[in-house]
């Protein structure tokens, strides 16, 4: 009789837990309505470039980092993602359908798992409010004197990083069984690794349905 094999929930966050794309509202709640959009503004070279293929997207998320975050004490920034991970601004982005599916998940025993390329800062306390086993996201680079460089550490969670990141943490794919949900490019890889790859909708929480 062959081994089940154990189960592996695997959710992006953004446009598939959230409505839209949740590191604007976290920095209108770091920074305010003005100052965000005066930061931005100054952005626009940085985002002109990314649409017309000249600057990565890596390259953009961290000029936007480094604009709003570079040289704040990091327990100063963990403290504002502490906040927002259990404020309204965020809670009002969490689509209900997303966190049903997640609940059908955790009450079957299975091993859920965030998988995002938003920031660690809010990620991190919103996973562990919502009962996910393990994160995987972009991280914020901290220099020695623990002040933030703005800067990631490491690649980008997205597109084949976020495939590559879930095999390092769980080893070969044929080891376990993946259900997948995301919405965007970004989550190509990862659906397609998937045994049960789910591409912006989010089934029935009864039984194990494709």
């Amino acid at each position: 009789m062959p081994i089940e094999k154990p189960i592996v929930a695997a959710f992006d966050f953004d446009g598939t837990i959230t409505k839209r794309d949740t590191l604007p509202p976290f920095l209108i709640f770091a920074a305010g309505n003005w100052p965000t959009l005066k930061k931005l503004l100054h952005l626009t070279p940085e985002m002109v470039g990314y649409i017309f293929n000249m600057t990565s997207r890596q390259e953009v998320k961290e000029a936007i980092l480094k604009k709003f975050f570079k040289g704040l004490p990091h327990h100063q920034l963990q403290e504002i993602g502490e906040a927002f991970a259990h404020s309204g601004k965020l809670s009002n982005l969490i689509l209900p359908a997303a966190l049903k599916r997640l609940d059908w998940h955790r009450s079957q025993k299975h091993r859920c798992i965030l998988v995002s390329a938003s920031i660690d800062i809010y990620l991190k306390p919103w996973s562990i409010k919502q009962g996910f086993n393990d994160l995987i996201c972009s991280e914020l680079e901290v220099d020695e004197s623990d002040h933030v460089t703005g800067l990631l550490s490491g690649a980008n969670c997205w597109g084949p990083e976020k495939e590559r990141r879930l095999v390092e943490l769980l080893g070969p794919k044929e080891n376990y069984t993946l259900y997948a949900y995301g919405d965007s490019r970004g989550d190509e890889e990862l659906l397609a690794a998937a045994d049960y790859p789910f591409y912006r909708k989010m089934p029935s929480p009864r039984g194990l349905l494709t």
